[in-house]
């Protein structure tokens, strides 16, 4: 047991939390662990994505300290299990381990256990409805007594949530500076991984609730800084969703709906079940931008299910689909639900992400009073909240009313400002929807040439980021042949990937269901890190093994070597890891929403499937477009390949 314990603990020291994990498990079946040992096997397991064995090893550990008398020890790790609990929106069981570590320090001196107690407590009065005073006033509280027992980690999310809060009631000022202070307390390697994680993703969200994106991409390369010098790849929060929806807005559509699928899958295994329902509906949201319309409703179903009102991507699904009636109608109840006279900045801000789409709507539906009280409701919004995205929304929106009541010389002043500041801000998506409006308004003014230079440019932007459905109209103005639905026009080159693991369905029936689960998601892991490392896109996962794609076949190569080589040293590490085969191909091929067509993916799939454990099989065509490559090579070997009609030319990288 001594040896796999100090394997163990210099693991966790390293944050290897893999064989830390593993070898904890495997000194606690020698002799079972004692509760600091649990309470680092419960960092691990957490770290590498087994919530349910995390609580369990937290909840032993509880025990194993209650048990010794180490009362605030026992209280440390019952507030830990009660903040938990409440992430997971399990309020009952988090307020039963409150009560249990205030039962355990009843008469114990005031020590950084009460501290904990007192965030716990101002969290949940933040949280709730209302009561802003009372809710800076507990938080004020918790502060007090982090500083009189030193304890950063209480100190810095007590910071960051009264921050929040007070965003939300409206002194964003103050409230940015003091979720910028924690944040900086997080990047500074004061605080505990689990906390730190969590006050940047408090940071982000309230960057993104008040548009302040500038701010909220300056922290988020912080925090991906942070996350790669501390061994982590990712963390189960909604802050994976508001990457998700800054590659979107960035028009990095494939890595936002990989960031959405990736953070689905975490979420729901961490049961954060709200923030599942924000990731499915920026996926729903990036689907709609691609137009894809049936993909889009999927995922907005799915948000809805898990809770979101998936607004205001819903009702412009229906617009899309001709159902203005029906878009007025669900756009207004979204709307309805956050009251123009309800008094909160929380609920101005959340207006704003449904006022542009109500102004769009409002029109198609030839309603321009409506639409005209919406753009002027965003124009007072740019004028409370002073960022420069607000400013764009209502430029846009007041532009696209004058448009429509004829008001032209408005109109292009107003758009043309709008597209101005939207690409500024670097959301091109946006700006090339005011670009499109201000060469309508051009057309109407009698300025035709003008007007064709801007759809050409709008259509130019649409094309590249892959907006179909926008794309098509853009056409359409200019007289020329629309993309085909559910592709961006254009033929690319790119190099595919196709993993597998080898003999999968031998290895369920060895091993068993809950075992065989466990290595699937250690494989996806692992795996997706090299994907994110090498900058490939996540375009299928196939159950066993993924379809990749790259924009270079040379992160190709570099991606499916580090790909072998971090299964072997965990073979040799830790006894086992699943045998993977790994096929590249270079071809054109047509994007098609989140996923490519043609005939060069069929061939990469097939050159995937001929393979054998351990091996990367790559067509000519891969090793040509990779360039000079560091590893040996088979000789070249002509295979047949099953559906394909010509045969084709494969050699092996030798990756050892």
């Amino acid at each position: 047991m001594a040896e796999a314990l100090d394997t163990a603990r210099d693991a966790a020291q390293r944050h290897d939390w893999t064989a830390a994990r593993e070898s904890f498990i495997e000194a606690d079946e020698q002799d079972a662990l004692g509760p600091s040992d649990l309470q680092q096997l419960g960092d691990a397991s957490w770290w590498v994505g087994f919530p349910d064995d995390a609580i369990e090893a937290y909840e032993r550990a509880y025990a194993g300290f209650a048990s010794i008398r180490h009362n605030g020890a026992a209280a440390y790790v019952a507030a830990q299990l009660a903040y938990l609990a409440f992430r997971r929106a399990s309020f009952a069981v988090g307020r039963g381990w409150i009560a249990k570590a205030e039962q355990i320090l009843e008469d114990e001196p005031e020590a950084r256990e009460h501290a904990w107690i007192k965030l716990l407590y101002a969290a949940g009065v933040a949280m709730s409805e209302g009561d802003v005073k009372a809710a800076v006033l507990a938080l004020d509280d918790a502060i007090a007594i982090a500083r009189q027992r030193d304890v950063p980690e209480v100190l810095a999310m007590a910071t960051s949530v009264k921050g929040y809060t007070m965003i939300g009631a409206g002194d964003w000022r103050e409230g940015i500076a003091l979720v910028d202070q924690a944040a900086a307390t997080a990047v500074s390697g004061e605080l505990e991984l689990r906390i730190a994680c969590d006050v940047y993703c408090n940071t982000i969200a309230a960057c993104r609730n008040m548009a302040d994106y500038g701010r909220a991409g300056e922290w988020t390369e912080e925090a991906d800084r942070w996350m790669q010098r501390n061994s982590l790849g990712g963390y189960p929060g909604i802050c994976r969703v508001h990457r998700a929806e800054l590659s979107k807005l960035h028009g990095s559509y494939a890595e936002a709906e990989q960031q959405a699928r990736v953070a689905c899958d975490e979420l729901e295994r961490y049961r954060l079940l709200d923030a599942v329902a924000s990731a499915y509906k920026e996926m729903g949201d990036v689907r709609l931008r691609r137009g894809d319309l049936d993909a889009a409703d999927e995922s907005l179903a799915l948000a809805y299910q898990y809770g979101s009102d998936a607004q205001p991507a819903r009702a412009l699904v229906l617009l899309a689909r001709g159902d203005v009636k029906g878009a007025a109608g669900s756009i207004d109840s979204a709307l309805g639900a956050a009251r123009i006279d309800d008094e909160s900045a929380k609920i101005r801000l959340s207006r704003s992400r449904l006022l542009p789409a109500k102004v769009t709507i409002a029109l198609a539906n030839d309603d321009p009073a409506s639409a005209r009280v919406a753009a002027e409701e965003l124009e007072h919004l740019s004028d409370e909240f002073e960022q420069p995205a607000f400013e764009a929304a209502a430029l846009a929106a007041l532009g696209a009313v004058a448009l429509h009541e004829n008001r032209h010389v408005e109109a292009i002043e107003h758009l043309d400002q709008a597209w101005r500041r939207w690409r500024d801000v670097g959301f091109p998506y946006e700006s090339a929807q005011a670009r499109l409006l201000l060469g309508q308004a051009q057309a109407a003014a009698g300025d035709e040439p003008t007007a064709r230079m801007d759809f050409e440019a709008a259509r130019a932007v649409f094309e590249r980021i892959g907006a179909a459905f926008d794309a098509r109209r853009a056409a359409g103005l200019l007289g020329v042949s629309a993309v085909p639905a559910g592709s961006d026009g254009r033929r690319v080159t790119k190099t595919f990937m196709f993993t597998d693991i080898v003999t999968s369905t031998e290895l369920v029936g060895l091993l068993g269901d809950d075992a065989w689960e466990r290595l699937l998601h250690w494989h996806d892991q692992a795996l997706r890190a090299e994907f994110s490392k090498y900058r490939g896109q996540e375009v299928r996962h196939t159950g066993d093994g993924f379809f990749v794609a790259f924009d270079a076949a040379s992160d190709g190569v570099d991606a499916a070597v580090a790909i072998q080589r971090r299964l072997e040293t965990h073979r040799r590490e830790n006894g086992f890891a699943p045998w993977v085969r790994i096929g590249l191909h270079t071809a054109e091929a047509t994007p098609q929403g989140g996923d490519y067509a043609g005939h060069g993916v069929h061939v990469a799939a097939r050159v995937g499937d001929i393979g054998k454990r351990e091996e990367i099989v790559a067509s000519t065509e891969a090793i040509e477009h990779a360039g000079a490559i560091r590893f040996g090579l088979s000789d070249v070997r002509t295979v047949e390949l099953k559906g394909v009609g010509d045969p084709v030319e494969v050699r092996t990288i030798e990756w050892r």
